[in-house]
């Protein structure tokens, strides 16, 4: 990765595109909108001039690009301890515990997993977008435990987000949900989107929501409960809860979408752990595939 910049001259082949795509074509690791910042605050030029992103570049432009020391994150690093899965110097797999947030928000600025990736991370953070901070991709519930991907600088961000996009990254899940299941598997397939009622809540029944699939597979049946995998195709928000809960099978443990049982089982969160991530690194073009150990609450409860 150029991680100082550099100076490039436009050819023939490349004269008539605009500035910031032009830039991407020499620097792929970054991302389009990371370069048009660069080009905003004048940190990439046109033969010595600052020029906006949509620029025509013409034959034997000379385009100097300067790459800034990343800002630092407000979010400050604390020594919290992880469960790192794996490690290197594009990205690290951890299993989040449940209870931690993942990213500082309203009401949870301190204690969350980036802060103890900032400093675990110390020193690794190449600047995602130009601030030094770990590359958040996709995020669990805060009562969700298992695994969950980081990337630490600007080509592995970019890469992971792609495959996000494109539904190659593979999320297995376990579950236990409430009730006596009539099929030992099924496919959920609706529309989900923010409730009308509640807008703190997801629903499957709106009228302006996105598509959402999910396919899941009873692993043991108890007799109020199940231990259920659930392998989500789409990232929709709470899409496991809402989906399980449609059809009559709450997840344990969820006051949000779940109902009053005739038989309480007294747990602090809904019984949610994402088990298995696989995904291609990259940079080495290696499928990668972790496994998250189902944690002592959930496994405690499968045992009684």
């Amino acid at each position: 990765m150029r991680d100082s910049g550099g100076v490039f001259t436009v050819t023939d082949n490349e004269r008539g595109q605009r500035l910031d795509r032009f830039l991407q074509t020499q620097m792929p690791e970054r991302s389009r909108a990371f370069l048009q910042k660069l080009i905003e605050q004048g940190n990439a030029r046109v033969n010595g001039q600052p020029h906006k992103a949509s620029y025509s570049v013409r034959t034997g432009d000379q385009v100097s690009v300067e790459i800034p020391p990343p800002v630092p994150l407000e979010a400050q690093p604390e020594q919290i301890r992880l469960n790192v899965l794996y490690e290197d110097d594009d990205l690290i797999v951890v299993n989040k515990a449940a209870g931690m947030v993942v990213h500082p928000a309203v009401g949870n600025y301190e204690h969350t997993l980036v802060n103890a990736l900032l400093h675990h991370c110390r020193g690794q953070l190449a600047g995602i977008g130009g601030v030094e901070r770990p590359g958040i991709v996709h995020r669990l519930d805060k009562g969700t435990s298992g695994c969950i991907v980081v990337a630490k600088n600007d080509t592995a961000h970019c890469s992971l987000v792609d495959q996000f996009k494109a539904r190659t990254v593979r999320k297995v899940y376990r579950a236990i949900c409430w009730g006596t299941f009539a099929r030992v598997s099924g496919r959920i397939e609706t529309d989900i989107g923010r409730s009308g009622r509640d807008r703190q809540k997801m629903s499957v029944r709106v009228t302006r929501g996105r598509a959402a699939l999910s396919e899941y597979r009873v692993l043991k049946q108890f007799p109020s409960f199940a231990l259920v995998e659930v392998t989500p195709h789409t990232g929709r928000t709470h899409q496991i809860r809402v989906h399980m809960a449609h059809i009559g099978h709450p997840l344990v443990g969820d006051a949000v979408y779940g109902r009053a049982r005739a038989v309480e089982i007294a747990v602090d969160r809904p019984m949610l752990h994402a088990y298995k991530l696989s995904f291609t690194h990259p940079c080495t073009g290696e499928r990668l595939e972790f496994e998250a150990p189902v944690p002592e609450d959930m496994a405690n409860l499968c045992k009684s």
